[in-house]
């Protein structure tokens, strides 16, 4: 009988005494809910680059979206529950981890984290059941590693503000009913809520992706868009508002990215107590055995890292030069098992009939957004140094 890779994994990594009832709970209703309702359409939905929106509710209806969060309907789940969360969701497709994460750590963060009472009743409730989506305007096409030369402007006029610019990557924009916009004022950087059925603002989504096919994301233009004064996010002033929403989608970043690796991983070893090649199975070989050995050694670390972050996280201590080491092991990790597991597969991995060469593709959007390599890697240098060699 060829042995269930899942279950050989889970037998040399034993999370399980780690984690709480509770944290367990969250992850194996997000495992059944990715093997249930995006495991057997994503292939098809990732080929014709087709979001299916009627899992947005059902993503809401159990509890994913904003789930950290403390406020009126969220679930205010721990930070390691989150995680483990996005680590299943994207060992299904790294678009629909995004989508968690658009809503829940970087839209909807902002309206808790730094808007009033009233918007915060207004959205967070229906949002957290999926009713409301949202988007996080803060990319723009000539400077994405670089915010501080954001050209994306607001300005009064009367008791309203005029928002003028153009933002890019923006994942959700043409489904959402409000952006959280970023843009330079006389008083530094501010955040807006702008419904999307304002004048002036318009998303089109990105064509000729060959990455996250199954999800959406837009190049958006503000042509003065007028939203009223109450729509200004009362406590985001300067970077450091997007910052620490981006800090948030980053942390999910951590855990889902080892969740694409664990597919990955597990496909590979399917494939290696399956295959007979030579009369006897190519598991069975030592340059195979190999690869999955440092395979799962990669796989285990990076679980292991994210499970330290969420427990730091959790305790208030979580710093963000913590959170760039993560982001930058787990995606670079997660892509190195992804092309190591393509080689176990030989020509039938670049196929659809494994995920591998999928979350491949997926990974390297996810390597480039919420910071890429290189923005991470300075992120550490001055962490370390004390000197900053971002310029």
């Amino acid at each position: 009988m060829t042995p269930d890779p899942r279950a050989a994994l889970e037998d040399v990594f034993s999370i399980d005494p780690l984690l709480t009832e509770e944290e367990r709970g969250w992850r194996d209703r997000a495992r059944s809910f990715a093997e249930q309702r995006i495991l057997p359409i994503i292939e098809q939905d990732f080929e014709d680059k087709h979001f299916r929106t009627e899992l947005v509710s059902e993503l809401g209806a159990a509890g994913f979206l904003g789930m950290h969060l403390m406020d009126p309907g969220c679930a205010g789940a721990g930070a390691v529950s989150y995680g483990l969360v996005c680590h299943e969701l994207e060992a299904a497709d790294s678009g629909w981890r995004t989508f968690v994460s658009v809503q829940g750590s970087l839209a909807m963060s902002a309206i808790s984290k730094y808007g009033s009472d009233e918007q915060r009743a207004e959205w967070l409730p229906a949002m957290a059941r999926g009713e409301r989506i949202g988007c996080f305007a803060l990319t723009e096409p000539d400077g994405g590693s670089d915010p501080g030369a954001m050209r994306t402007s607001a300005h009064r006029d009367g008791d309203d503000w005029v928002i003028t610019g153009s933002k890019r990557w923006i994942g959700l924009a043409s489904l959402a009913h409000v952006a959280v916009v970023w843009a330079a004022t006389e008083d530094g950087v501010r955040g807006f809520l702008v419904p999307t059925e304002s004048v002036g603002f318009s998303a089109r989504p990105i064509e000729g992706k060959l990455s996250m096919r199954a999800s959406v994301q837009c190049d958006v233009t503000l042509d003065e868009v007028r939203v009223p004064s109450d729509a200004l996010l009362p406590g985001a002033r300067g970077l450091s508002g997007p910052f620490g929403c981006l800090n948030e989608a980053r942390y999910g970043i951590v855990w889902g990215a080892m969740g694409a690796a664990r597919s990955c991983l597990e496909a590979a070893l399917g494939r290696a107590t399956s295959r007979q090649v030579f009369g006897r199975p190519i598991g069975s070989t030592q340059l195979i055995q190999a690869k999955l050995a440092d395979m799962l050694v990669e796989y285990e670390k990076g679980v292991l890292l994210a499970l330290h972050l969420g427990r730091l996280k959790e305790t208030g201590r979580l710093t963000p030069a913590q959170i760039s080491v993560g982001k930058l092991n787990s995606v670079r990790e997660a892509l190195a098992i992804a092309r190591e597991a393509r080689t176990v597969l030989g020509g039938d991995g670049v196929t659809s009939a494994f995920p591998v060469m999928r979350h491949m593709a997926n990974l390297e959007s996810v390597r480039t957004y919420e910071g890429t390599d290189e923005i991470h890697t300075l992120v550490l240098g001055r962490a370390l140094t004390g000197l900053g060699a971002f310029a």
